[in-house]
């Protein structure tokens, strides 16, 4: 059985972290389903949103181990329900003159958007949860699906709390 968890890691901007982070969850056997990496509002800090799939092993030896590493400040497991999860996708789909006009409404009912046009593809943008970027790739794979470019989960709690704020006290 296994359990997916979306982690929110507060770490310094050093060289090599991000490998070792990865690293980590590689050991453990942990299966990295998704990776993003930001700066936040504090110069120096950046932000890694990881979800792991985690097969009968408790997430807390991973965080302890984590929690070791020099430059995790803050680590944070962010439950769906007190969190806003999204993801960005960048898709190209094959369309002709006869399906773009049906292509087109299922990027206005999923509220996406064009963002390049040419005669025989169309790049679309949509960001959402993952029960909705699924969606709308499996409305579009009868059309083709030439390429996808996808984010990563990001994640942050719910609130006026932020993980910063925890640590440093502004």
């Amino acid at each position: 059985m296994s359990t997916r968890h979306v982690l929110s890691l507060l770490v310094e901007d050093k060289p090599g972290l991000l490998t070792r982070v990865a690293g980590l969850f590689a050991r453990r056997g942990f299966n990295i389903d998704s990776l993003a990496v930001g700066r936040t509002e504090i110069p120096g800090l950046s932000r890694i949103t990881a979800v792991v799939d985690v097969e009968d092993l408790p997430l807390e030896q991973v965080t302890k181990q984590l929690n070791k590493l020099v430059n995790v400040i803050k680590i944070v497991e962010l439950e769906p329900a007190q969190s806003v999860q999204r993801e960005h996708l960048l898709i190209k789909v094959r369309v002709d003159h006869v399906t773009r006009t049906q292509v087109l409404e299922a990027v206005t009912l999923f509220r996406a958007r064009v963002v390049d046009v040419v005669t025989d593809a169309l790049v679309i943008e949509v960001t959402g949860d993952t029960g909705k970027t699924e969606a709308f790739l499996r409305l579009l794979e009868p059309f083709g699906i030439k390429e996808i470019a996808r984010s990563g989960m990001l994640a942050i709690g719910r609130g006026s709390k932020s993980i910063t704020e925890r640590v440093f006290k502004n």
